[in-house]
């Protein structure tokens, strides 16, 4: 697989030491010489040049590309890039970092955008879990079908304890996906009865203002008692 990444960075580089052990094909862009750091990556081709520019493109090859990561320190440029990128260039797969997460709302597949990638949001999540059981959180969303993938860690006073698959009635938005125990994931049987301290994974797409606190009430959210756990939206960072 021919992979170009825009942005020279630790993001960038550390992404490409990845895929180069995998035996993919890299191009590595950057516009400053400090960034440079060919033996880092030496299997990665490296081009000194601005990836916001088309002829930048061309030379890393971005029209053979099966994906291009724009993984620069500035949002604006992640966009110019991941836009050239889809329209100029035809770019299957476009993924970009989100380095402001007040900018998340621009990075959809109107700017070329197939995949966006916030570090605090994917950290928020893990972070929310480690603290409290019971809690609906956002892992990720799938910016092109409105999809999000959601999780919580189930506490043993959670109406869903107990239950087998089958009997679990759900909105039409959400699906209960898969379920992880003590580390073991499991597919969502129909005769697979959840338990206690279950790690249960929920697709959803948007749907009624209601639909997620249903879920809530579920899986036991002590917030919906405070009121402050509703509102339609999972929890993120």
């Amino acid at each position: 697989m021919k992979v170009v990444i825009a942005g020279a960075g630790s993001v960038g580089r550390s992404v490409a030491k990845e895929l180069t052990h995998a035996g993919h094909d890299i191009t590595i862009v950057d516009k400053q010489p400090s960034a440079m750091k060919i033996a880092s990556v030496p299997e990665a081709d490296w081009i000194l040049a601005d990836a916001c520019e088309p002829e930048t493109l061309q030379r890393a090859q971005a029209g053979e590309a099966d994906v291009v990561v724009a993984a620069t320190g500035d949002d604006k440029a992640n966009l110019v890039i991941s836009l050239l990128s889809k329209t100029e260039y035809g770019v299957e797969r476009v993924i970009a970092r989100v380095n402001d997460p007040a900018d998340e709302w621009l990075f959809d597949d109107s700017w070329g955008v197939d995949v966006a990638i916030s570090t605090p949001r994917v950290m928020a999540p893990f972070v929310e879990d480690a603290l409290s059981n019971g809690r609906l959180v956002t892992v990720m969303r799938f910016y092109r079908s409105g999809a999000a993938l959601l999780q919580t860690t189930l506490p043993a006073h959670a109406p869903l304890v107990g239950m087998a698959v089958s009997d679990v009635v759900l909105p039409p938005s959400v699906v209960l996906n898969a379920i992880v125990r003590d580390g073991v994931p499991f597919t969502a049987d129909p005769d697979l009865t959840i338990e206690a301290e279950d790690q249960v994974l929920f697709l959803y797409v948007d749907g009624e203002g209601d639909d997620l606190d249903i879920v809530r009430e579920l899986i036991g959210d002590e917030s919906l008692k405070d009121g402050d756990g509703g509102g339609g939206e999972a929890t993120e960072a």
